[in-house]
């Protein structure tokens, strides 16, 4: 039964062995070696040297960010021809920001605001109207400023409005053409960034490690010589976008900052060091609306609304940590020696299958092994027996 087996299928129970066969064809050896010396360019100059092939990362750290802006401004003729002081409290939304912030360069102020009634502003088409039946009593104005009281009046003498109770006047629509806040070019954004690779157990700081508390209140980042100093001024960041800083201040806009950590742990931790980007991602950009309450000697409510234009600032860090690594070693190794057995399978193809003496190479390199005569009779015999 064994042996019928066999017979019938006796392929199966054959054992192919790897037989060398040196060929004199030049051009498949021409191509042979000059497969091998593209396989070692790209292991060794790509995989190895560009890539770090031989290195474990971690590209996913954990991260803190910190900002702070500094920085005082005046503006003129405010409320009642009055001056009025900026700080970081008035000009910077929040006051202590984290990824995300705005600085505040130009504003549509109007002040003396009281709850009353007053005719709607025309900007505004569901204010608009032509007889008191435009206005329906209690209906609030869309996009608009109070509630209808169900009259019809005189805005100017251009347009008819309905008549609102709200805050009074309606907001003044009206922007400057140029920045009120002109000092906020001079103002400085710190940011302090704090970068842990769990991976290696390895963090870093974009801050100098010192104890002179008057340090970064005086220096600005330079990547040469005040790598650890993270405080930069607004209009070298606009600047660096791409834009001026008096084209953009006036309606405002969206910087997006980037800060990126390639750390290279196989070399001293002091020469990890974060690079700054700077990309302007919108050019109008204003953060609603806040307002400052007051009363005045009779304890009459009024309030000064403000529309804010300005910058906001987006922070983001990436970070990649590499370090020598076992594992990775051995994956790019083999993948080259891959490569390499794969080179000699494509010539094997070539040779065996396209050239013009392919049948005399496959006789060459395929050849039948059988045992000699003599005991090829005495399987036979015992065969037949």
């Amino acid at each position: 039964m064994d042996a019928g087996c066999a017979q019938a299928h006796p392929a199966l129970l054959d054992y192919k062995t790897e037989k060398y066969v040196v060929t004199k064809n030049r051009k498949v050896g021409v191509l042979y070696r000059f497969l091998h010396l593209a396989i070692l360019c790209y292991t060794i100059g790509w995989v190895f040297l560009t890539k770090k092939g031989y290195q474990d990362t971690d590209s996913d750290p954990y991260v803190s960010i910190i900002t702070k802006l500094k920085g005082v401004s005046i503006t003129k003729n405010f409320r009642n021809s009055q001056e009025k002081i900026w700080d970081v409290a008035d000009f910077v939304k929040p006051s202590q920001g984290e990824n995300v912030l705005f600085l505040v360069t130009n504003f549509i102020a109007t002040t003396g605001q009281v709850q009353r009634t007053c005719p709607e502003n025309p900007i505004n088409l569901d204010g608009r109207c032509s007889e008191n039946l435009d206005c329906v009593a209690g209906e609030p104005v869309v996009n608009g400023n109070g509630i209808k009281t169900g009259k019809c009046v005189l805005f100017n003498n251009t347009h008819s409005t309905c008549e609102i109770f709200g805050w009074c006047p309606v907001e003044n629509e009206s922007l400057l053409r140029k920045p009120r806040l002109n000092e906020a070019e001079n103002f400085t954004l710190f940011i302090k960034n704090v970068i842990h690779f769990s991976k290696f157990n390895f963090s870093r700081a974009n801050t100098l490690d010192t104890s002179d508390e008057t340090y970064f209140k005086n220096c600005r980042y330079n990547p040469f010589s005040s790598p650890y100093c993270p405080v930069f001024q607004i209009q070298e960041i606009v600047t660096q976008a791409g834009w001026s800083f008096e084209d953009l201040s006036i309606m405002g806009g969206v910087v997006a900052a980037r800060i990126e950590w390639k750390c290279d742990l196989d070399h001293p931790a002091a020469e990890c060091l974060p690079q700054y980007s700077f990309r302007l991602q919108d050019t109008k950009n204003n953060f609603s609306r806040t307002a400052t309450y007051y009363w005045d000697q009779e304890r009459k409510e009024y309030r000064d609304l403000l529309k804010l234009y300005g910058f906001r600032f987006d922070i983001s860090v990436t970070g990649e940590a590499r370090k020598f690594g076992l594992v990775p070693t051995a994956v790019s190794l083999g993948t080259g020696c891959a490569f390499l057995g794969a080179a000699t399978f494509l010539c094997d193809l070539i040779l065996l299958y396209l050239d013009k003496k392919a049948s005399f190479y496959r006789s060459c390199k395929y050849e039948e092994a059988k045992p000699p005569k003599r005991q090829q009779n005495i399987q036979e015999t015992n065969n037949k027996e």
